[in-house]
């Protein structure tokens, strides 16, 4: 990691100086656009070839997004957020207002999360979502 620190500087400085001579070779026209850009180009390959480096243990060293908890019950990422409004215990207007969409909207996520978990009330669906540990 201290090693792909150390490149990443290197490439950073190295593109700040090139986009430094590059301006002003391209503005006394010494040299066309396209000459400066490609190096450009490479330093920029290159750097996020640094960002995807292969971590010690063989694995990619960004963080995979794990399946949502709600995938299996198909609720939207939008109905999981309202759902966790609801067992804040927040209304529909208090939901509303903190997600910035209208009442209406929040009543039909809602309805739509009540068939999606087969409950009868939101209490139940709260029940329902903390009993498979969705919430």
């Amino acid at each position: 990691m201290k090693n792909a620190i150390v490149w990443f500087g290197t490439l950073s400085f190295a593109l700040a100086l090139l986009l430094r001579f590059g301006k002003h070779s391209v503005s006394d026209g010494s040299l066309s656009l396209e000459v400066v850009l490609g190096p450009v180009a490479l330093i920029f390959f290159i750097m996020g070839m640094l960002l995807t480096e292969r971590s010690k243990d063989g694995q990619p060293s960004l963080h995979i997004v794990p399946e949502r908890p709600t995938a299996s019950l198909d609720l939207s990422a939008r109905e999981y957020e309202i759902l966790k409004e609801i067992a804040l215990g927040l209304s529909n207007r208090e939901i509303a207002e903190k997600l910035f969409v209208s009442e209406s909207t929040v009543k039909t996520h809602v309805s739509n999360i009540l068939i999606k978990l087969n409950a009868k009330r939101r209490t139940q669906a709260v029940h329902i979502a903390k009993r498979q540990n969705i919430i």
